[in-house]
């Protein structure tokens, strides 16, 4: 018996039904969101942040899913990486997440919402304070 939560696909009566878990649909936009350009990172929660450092992978962090009568709604919490476009990185985001799930599982979105939590600098390399100061040290 499938759970309410569940959703059902419309199938051929003859083979059956297809049955799909909501947190399948998750993955499916939590990787396709992470590959678009200018997303760092998507937020997680500590529970998907312990389980990355045990090393799995969680593709489905920062997606929230509700279903409701007027279709699917999606909830995506990104980290942008700084210099890109946040309006043209957010659409992009919205496209793909509802071409992808679309594509894998005939499952249309009703809403894609982006919600950008930070901006990630770009990391600058610590100098070698050894190096720096070679030189004060030689003058000497």
């Amino acid at each position: 018996m499938a759970d309410e939560k569940n959703l059902i696909l419309d199938t051929n009566q003859d083979l059956g039904e297809i049955v799909i878990a909501p947190e399948v649909i998750e993955v499916i936009i939590g990787i396709a969101a992470s590959k678009v350009d200018g997303v760092y990172d998507m937020q997680g929660s500590f529970t998907s942040n312990v389980t990355e450092l045990l090393g799995r992978s969680n593709h489905g962090k920062g997606v929230s899913l509700t279903i409701a009568e007027d279709g699917i709604k999606v909830d995506l919490y990104c980290y942008m990486k700084y210099g890109i476009s946040v309006p043209k990185t957010a659409m992009e985001i919205q496209e793909r997440v509802k071409q992808q799930v679309l594509f894998m599982t005939d499952v249309e979105l009703a809403e894609v919402n982006v919600h950008v939590v930070a901006v990630v600098p770009e990391k600058v390399e610590t100098p070698d304070l050894d190096e720096l100061f070679e030189n004060e040290e030689e003058n000497e």
